[in-house]
C-alpha cells in the first residue's frame, strides 16, 4: 500500500474572510467570552472583551488604520508579546485588508531591520521596553534606516514596574491610544466598503521562518489558508461556544494565532492569556480562575507544569482538552498530562509554517501510542505523502522518507522570493517539509526527525527521536535530546544532552551506556553525554538542535 492519504471532505471548507467570519461569529454569541487577559498583577482585575465589544474594538483599530491611509495589501508589522492588543490588531488588519507581519519578539536589531526591509512594511507596532528588549530604541532604529518604515505605534505598558512605553518624538510615532482617536475621521460605512473588497483569497498575514540557514523567509499565508486551518482544528477537537482555551503560547507563530486566536473565534469559544510569557504558575492559574477547557503547549511546557512543586494544588478539573505541537510528547509525559490534567481528548498536532499550520493531527479516541509514536492522520481537505527524497517516488508505508502536504493550507509562498518558493513547493502543488516520517498501516504519520538532523554513524541511518524515547524511562532523566557530532572514525558521533530530575543521581557516559547496553543496538549509544540545565529555545517552545550541535563541537575541539 502507497504511502497516501487524503483528509475527510465532509465539513466544507469556509470561503469567507476572517473579519466576516468574525462578525457572523459574534453576531451568534454577541454577550458570550471571546478575549480574556489575565491579571497582569495580583489583585488587578483581568481584562475582558466580549464578542460585541471585541467586534466594536476591533472595528475602531481597522478605521484607525483606514485613516492614517493604510491600504489593501500594505504590511503591517507586529512586534510584541502576548497581549490582547495583538489579538484586536490581528482581527483589524484582517477586517483593513492590511497583511500583518509577525515579528519575533526575541529579534534585535539586525533581525527587526531585515524583516522590515523584505517585506516593505510600512507601519510597526511594538511592545514597550523592559528589561529583557529595548523594543522602542530598536523600533526607532529601524524607522531611521528602513525608508518604506512610515509609523511606530507604541502599544501601552502593563502595570509591572520595569516597562517603558515610548512617548512619540516625532509625526511618524503614535501610543495607541492616539492611533484609536484617529478612527473618528472613518466611518462604519468606510470599513464595510473596504471588506466588500477583500477576497478570501487574499495574503493576509506574512510569518517568518526560523531560518537555520541564512536569514529567514516570510511564509505568505491567505485568509483562506489560516481560517479555514484554525477553523478544522477546532472542529477536531470539538469546540464550542462553551469552550474556554487557555493560550500560553506565542501569538508571532502559528501556534498561538492559528491554531489559538483562529480556532476558538471561529467556533465563539474564549480565549484566555495568561501573560506575555510562558510561566508554567500562570498557565495552570488560568486555567484555575476561568473555568479553563483546553490549555495548549509544546511538551516542554507540559513538562515545566507537572514539574511544580505545588502542582497537585491546582484546580485543573475543567479541563478536558488541548494542543501539544512543536515536538513529540514521551509517553510518560502524555500519561500524566491526561491523568493528572484531565486532558483525555488532547491532541498532537503537527506541521509547518508553510502549511497554515497544520497537516496532520490525531483524534479524539485515538489511543495513547497513537498520541505519543504518531503525529495523527491527514487533516481535512489535504493530502499527505511519503516520498523518498532522491527520486520522489512515493514509497510504501512503513519506509522512512521525506513527508510532503497538499491542499487549501500550503501557503502562496515566500514573500519576493520565488526561487525559494520553488524549492519547497514543487511543480505539482506538494510542499516539502524537509521532514522524515513514515505512515503506517492506519494512515497515521509517524516523523523520525528532520532530515538535516538524522545522523549516519559509520554508515549506518539514526533517527534521535527513537532514542530519545528510550532514555526519557531513565530514572535520573527529566529531559533528554540527543544530536550527532563529528566523528573522525564514524562520520558522526551520538550525545546525548541531558536535564536531570531535581535530586537525580549524576550521569556520565560510562553509566548511560550501561543502562542502554543489551537495550539498544551498539551503534544507538551515545558515546558523549551532557548534563546541562536547560536547553537553548526557539520563542515558539522549539529545542535549538542546530546551536546545541556547535556548541558541542566547540566544547569537545571536534
Amino acid at each position: 500500500m502507497r504511502a497516501y492519504t487524503a483528509g475527510d471532505t465532509d465539513v466544507p471548507l469556509l470561503h469567507e474572510t476572517i473579519g466576516r467570519n468574525f462578525e457572523r461569529v459574534a453576531a451568534r454569541f454577541p454577550f458570550h467570552d471571546a478575549l480574556i487577559e489575565a491579571a497582569p498583577v495580583p489583585g488587578a482585575d483581568a481584562r475582558r472583551w466580549s464578542y460585541t465589544k471585541m467586534n466594536d474594538d476591533v472595528d475602531r483599530l481597522a478605521r484607525a488604520l483606514l485613516a492614517l491611509g493604510v491600504a489593501k495589501g500594505d504590511r503591517v508589522g507586529i512586534w510584541s508579546p502576548n497581549c490582547a492588543e495583538w489579538t484586536l490588531l490581528q482581527y483589524a488588519t484582517a477586517k483593513a485588508g492590511a497583511i500583518l507581519v509577525n515579528v519575533n519578539p526575541a529579534y534585535r536589531s539586525h533581525e527587526l531591520e531585515f524583516v522590515v526591509r523584505q517585506n516593505g512594511m510600512r507601519m510597526l507596532v511594538t511592545a514597550p521596553s523592559d528589561t529583557n528588549s529595548d523594543y522602542v530604541g530598536m523600533a526607532r532604529k529601524a524607522l531611521a534606516e528602513c525608508p518604506d518604515l512610515r509609523e511606530l505605534v507604541f502599544l501601552p505598558a502593563p502595570a509591572e514596574a520595569g516597562f517603558d512605553a515610548g512617548v512619540p518624538q516625532s509625526d511618524a510615532e503614535l501610543t495607541y491610544a492616539e492611533l484609536l482617536r484617529r478612527a473618528d475621521d472613518v466611518g462604519h460605512a468606510g470599513l464595510q466598503a473596504r471588506m466588500a473588497e477583500l477576497d478570501p483569497h487574499d495574503p493576509i498575514n506574512l510569518q517568518y521562518t526560523s531560518g537555520t540557514t541564512g536569514f529567514p523567509k516570510g511564509a505568505t499565508l491567505t485568509h483562506h489558508n489560516i481560517l479555514n486551518n484554525g477553523f478544522s482544528i477546532g472542529e477536531l477537537l470539538g469546540y464550542t461556544e462553551h469552550d474556554r482555551v487557555v493560550i500560553p503560547v506565542p501569538f508571532y507563530h502559528c501556534f498561538g494565532m492559528v491554531i489559538g486566536n483562529l480556532n476558538a473565534l471561529s467556533h465563539g469559544a474564549a480565549t484566555i492569556i495568561p501573560g506575555r510569557g510562558f510561566s508554567p504558575a500562570a498557565a495552570l492559574e488560568a486555567v484555575q480562575d476561568f473555568g479553563g477547557t483546553s490549555l495548549y503547549g509544546v511538551p516542554t511546557m507540559f513538562i515545566a507544569e507537572l514539574a511544580l512543586p505545588d502542582f497537585a494544588s491546582y484546580d485543573l478539573s475543567t479541563l478536558r482538552t488541548g494542543v501539544m505541537a512543536g515536538s513529540l510528547c514521551p509517553i510518560e509525559v502524555m500519561n500524566r498530562v491526561m491523568s493528572e490534567m484531565n486532558m483525555v481528548d488532547v491532541a498532537i498536532c503537527y506541521g509547518m509554517t508553510e502549511t497554515s499550520p497544520v497537516s496532520t493531527m490525531t483524534r479524539q479516541g485515538d489511543s495513547l501510542q497513537q498520541r505519543t509514536e504518531t503525529v495523527g492522520r491527514t487533516m481535512p481537505h489535504l493530502e499527505s505523502r511519503i516520498i523518498d527524497p532522491g527520486s520522489g517516488e512515493v514509497l510504501e508505508r512503513g519506509r522512512i522518507g521525506e513527508l510532503c502536504t497538499r491542499g487549501y493550507a500550503v501557503m502562496e509562498g515566500y514573500w519576493d522570493q520565488p526561487d525559494k518558493t520553488a524549492e519547497a513547493i514543487d511543480a505539482d502543488g506538494w510542499m516539502h517539509t524537509g521532514d522524515l516520517a513514515r505512515m503506517d498501516g492506519d494512515g497515521y504519520v509517524i516523523i523520525e526527525g528532520r532530515i538535516k538532523d538524522m545522523v549516519i554513524r559509520g554508515g549506518e541511518n539514526i533517527y534521535p527521536r527513537e532514542i530519545e524515547e528510550f532514555l526519557f524511562a531513565h530514572p535520573s532523566i527529566q529531559d533528554v535530546q540527543v544530536i550527532g557530532v563529528p566523528d573522525a572514525r564514524y562520520g558522526e558521533e551520538l550525545m546525548a544532552c541531558i536535564i536531570l530530575k531535581p535530586g537525580a543521581q549524576p550521569l556520565d557516559a560510562g553509566s548511560l551506556a550501561e543502562y542502554c547496553r543489551g537495550k539498544l543496538a551498539h551503534y544507538k549509544i551515545p558515546r558523549y553525554v551532557e548534563v546541562r540545565e536547560r536547553f537553548p529555545m526557539t520563542v515558539s517552545g522549539k529545542v535549538r538542535k542546530v546551536e546545541m550541535r556547535q556548541e558541542a563541537v566547540a566544547r569537545l575541539g571536534l
